[in-house]
């Protein structure tokens, strides 16, 4: 069915150039749009047969029923995530479809920059150089090798989070609610309870998915836990944080440093340029402030890897749903995502 018609919300020059190189496939007609899917401009998708969107896209009941009203029969996310979308608002009306692995390797492998840059300085150490101030003072860090990593999730990205910190000799310690005993025998790394990895980690990071039981997961209480100058770094998402509990952690010196690939408010701010407005965002402007904490722009994902995945498995998802093939990375209301 190549003369499906195809809105594509909240888009950038790379998903233009990334999803128009793969369509030469399919030979859709895609509508770029560049600014996100809102109950304002749901309108737009009317006339079309599904919609593609991104992590800071929010539909919930209301849209779900205006999209189906405008005859979007498919929702296609370019994202793993899903917590956007109201699932069981979608049952029996529109169907979804994500991306669930776009480059493990991508989010991993910036989950250790975070780490290492924190660890070494090294951000601090470029603005001095560059000021020829070659001071050593505030710049000591510490060996990986021998510390403790907690990895909270061990899906595609946290195995290859915990193999690329075996490799530093770091001890790793687990935590999911569907340990695979393999993996971590073969790792040499080991599973135990949330709060023993709370307790016992040098480094914390957080590679699990968003849901009710995850939501603020990292708070006062378990900040409490950890032990005192604690790492730690999200390259999950946002509210797996709650913000303030981090900043007075980090404000007592019990939280030694943190990396934040994702915000808990980010959807107004991250993959926009709002460098010539005042920061609105008073949580935010504060976290900016610490020269322990380093905030990138949900960029952990972002390689030519993961961005040409991205748009094949969009893609795909969308030429199944329509040809009538299983929809193999479809999400739905309790049906075991």
């Amino acid at each position: 069915m190549n003369n499906l018609k195809i809105a594509f919300f909240d888009s950038k020059p790379y998903d233009v150039e990334s999803f128009n190189e793969i369509n030469r496939n399919y030979g859709y007609t895609i509508k770029y749009f560049k600014f996100h899917l809102t109950t304002d401009n749901v309108i737009l998708a009317q006339g079309y047969d599904a919609v593609v969107i991104f992590v800071n896209d929010t539909v919930d009941a209301e849209m779900i029923m205006k999209l189906k009203e405008y005859g979007i029969k498919l929702i296609a996310l370019r994202s793993a995530g899903f917590n956007n979308v109201d699932l069981k608002a979608a049952l029996n009306n529109i169907r979804v479809a994500r991306v669930p692995a776009y480059s493990p390797y991508a989010i991993a492998e910036h989950t250790v920059a975070l780490m290492l840059t924190l660890n070494r300085k090294v951000h601090r150490a470029y603005f001095r150089t560059r000021d020829t101030n070659f001071a050593l003072n505030g710049l000591l860090g510490f060996d990986m090798h021998g510390k403790t990593a907690g990895v909270i999730g061990t899906g595609r990205i946290g195995k290859v989070l915990v193999n690329i910190l075996r490799g530093f000799g770091m001890d790793v310690l687990l935590t999911d609610n569907y340990p695979d005993g393999q993996f971590a025998a073969e790792t040499g790394s080991s599973y135990v309870s949330l709060e023993e990895l709370y307790r016992k980690s040098d480094i914390i990071s957080l590679n699990c998915p968003l849901t009710k039981e995850t939501e603020f997961m990292i708070n006062s209480s378990s900040i409490g836990m950890m032990k005192k100058g604690v790492m730690i770094i999200n390259t999950g998402r946002g509210k797996l944080i709650r913000t303030a509990d981090l900043i007075e952690g980090l404000k007592s010196g019990q939280v030694g440093s943190a990396g934040l690939d994702v915000y808990e408010e980010e959807s107004e701010f991250f993959f926009e340029d709002l460098s010539d407005r005042v920061l609105g965002d008073d949580v935010l402007a504060r976290l900016l402030t610490f020269n322990n904490v380093i905030i990138t722009s949900h960029q952990g994902f972002f390689t030519r890897e993961a961005i040409r995945n991205i748009a094949e498995t969009t893609l795909k998802n969308i030429d199944d749903f329509f040809a009538g093939r299983k929809l193999e990375n479809e999400v739905c209301f309790n049906c075991g995502n």
